[in-house]
């Protein structure tokens, strides 16, 4: 057994040695998704938006450098809203945005929370 094969256990048996180069490699080919807490806040504003008759579908799409979660009002529609997880924007303007149907970016941020915001159904003042 060589150092470079991936499969290769130590000399005492207790592990796998895994050359670097080669793990980076691997993760490079692994999609972009979504983790669970993600999609829980996510799926809690899409039933939310389901509950108001606003949105009726969803999409899921993992991406090599992004996950998105379109929004439909219809099936056959384009999306109203992508929901997309972007990492190689964390350290900038942050790795979550909400875009809507032209392409215009609604909220972008660090915390999925703060960018879902965007939807949540602001207080109007009404006079009688």
């Amino acid at each position: 057994m060589t150092s470079h094969d991936a499969n290769a256990e130590d000399k005492d048996g207790s592990g796998i040695v895994i050359a670097l180069h080669e793990a980076r490699r691997q993760q490079d080919d692994l999609p972009v998704t979504f983790h669970r807490r993600e999609l829980d806040e996510i799926l809690r504003v899409y039933s939310m938006m389901v509950g108001a008759s606003e949105w009726r579908d969803y999409a899921i799409d993992h991406l090599k450098d992004r996950a998105v979660f379109s929004v439909f009002r219809r099936t056959s529609e384009v999306p109203l809203y992508q929901i997309i997880k972007t990492p190689a924007l964390a350290r900038k303007q942050g790795a979550y945005s909400v875009m809507a149907a032209g392409g215009l970016i609604l909220k972008r941020g660090h915390e999925l929370a703060r960018v879902l915001s965007v939807f949540d159904k602001q207080l109007k003042l009404v006079r009688a």
